[in-house]
């Protein structure tokens, strides 16, 4: 058998919330309650079990590799709800997009504090992409 990642553990300040979120975003639905798990399940079978815990959540990263069309959607949505977006994970190119590998990528925080990214080239697919490095203004973003 083959290895394959099918779940892991979102702690949350609000497990709907945070849920409601990233299913929003990414254009997924939200599982039914499996005890103290809410499931967002990927395309690919991996569930996020978003938890709502009381304790301090250290930020965790989440990346999400999606068709052109899907990112486009996904950072439509973004802009709309206004959530502060930015084109690298230290926030030095806020209100951006980035073209690594001549695709595109844009990271965000969720409810929880946790970094997510949303990208349509995996990491080192072009490594001579005229376009790494590159970053676009997006109209509107936060």
């Amino acid at each position: 058998m083959s290895v394959e990642f099918n779940h892991t553990i979102v702690l949350s300040r609000d497990r709907e919330e945070s849920a409601r979120f990233l299913a929003g975003i990414l254009g997924l639905e939200v599982g039914e309650p499996a005890g103290m798990f809410l499931p967002v399940t990927t395309a690919n079978g991996v569930t996020l079990d978003f938890a709502t815990v009381d304790i301090d959540i250290p930020m965790q990263h989440y990346a999400f590799l999606v068709s052109e069309d899907e990112f486009g959607q996904a950072l439509a949505r973004l802009v709309a709800a206004g959530v502060p977006i930015q084109a690298d994970p230290h926030g030095k190119h806020p209100r951006r997009i980035n073209r690594n590998d001549g695709g595109r990528g844009v990271y965000f925080l969720d409810p929880s504090g946790h970094g997510m990214e949303v990208f349509t080239r995996p990491y080192g697919s072009d490594p001579s992409s005229p376009l790494n490095g590159v970053t676009e203004e997006v109209p509107g973003a936060r």
